[in-house]
């Protein structure tokens, strides 16, 4: 699928705003994954002094970038974003403590699974030149969530 910046650029796809924005691009989209691009920028949001961004942070990465392919598919349907909710993960494997400032690093997300109840299960790595980070995301990516966030049973009837 050929995907249009001009059209949707990133801030557009995604729920975040301002500094919480991690992602600065979008590089590939299909029907059910998409590949984002982050550079490691010195004071970013979550870098540290010495200008690394600990590994954790990935996990916001994957989450954007799952944010970022359902974004698109909902604008490319004349559909508003969608707040989805990040439920958890099986596993997240970083294989470095931090990420290195001035990086570049590509994201990928993959759904393999995809439930009635809007319940998705996500592949996502992280990369450079090498693997850095692996996970399974768990989300919800339902067309409304006011009903998940109602503190009432009768909210899922």
């Amino acid at each position: 699928m050929t995907y249009d910046p001009a059209r949707y650029p990133m801030t557009s796809l995604l729920p975040q705003s301002g500094p919480m924005c991690l992602l600065d691009r979008l590089l590939e989209i299909g029907e059910d994954s998409a590949v984002t691009g982050v550079r490691i920028g010195r004071g970013g949001l979550f870098c540290r002094a010495d200008g690394r961004v600990p590994a954790w942070v990935g996990l916001e990465y994957m989450a954007q970038t799952i944010a970022a392919w359902s974004g698109y598919h909902c604008l490319r349907r004349g559909e508003p974003i969608r707040v989805g909710l990040l439920l958890g993960t099986r596993r997240y494997d970083a294989r470095l403590a931090a990420f290195e400032p001035d990086s570049m690093l590509t994201v990928r997300a993959e759904k393999l699974f995809e439930a009635a109840n809007h319940m998705c299960v996500f592949e996502c790595v992280i990369a450079s030149d090498r693997e850095l980070a692996r996970a399974r995301l768990n989300v919800l990516l339902p067309p409304d969530l006011t009903p998940y966030l109602k503190n009432d049973q009768e909210s899922f009837a």
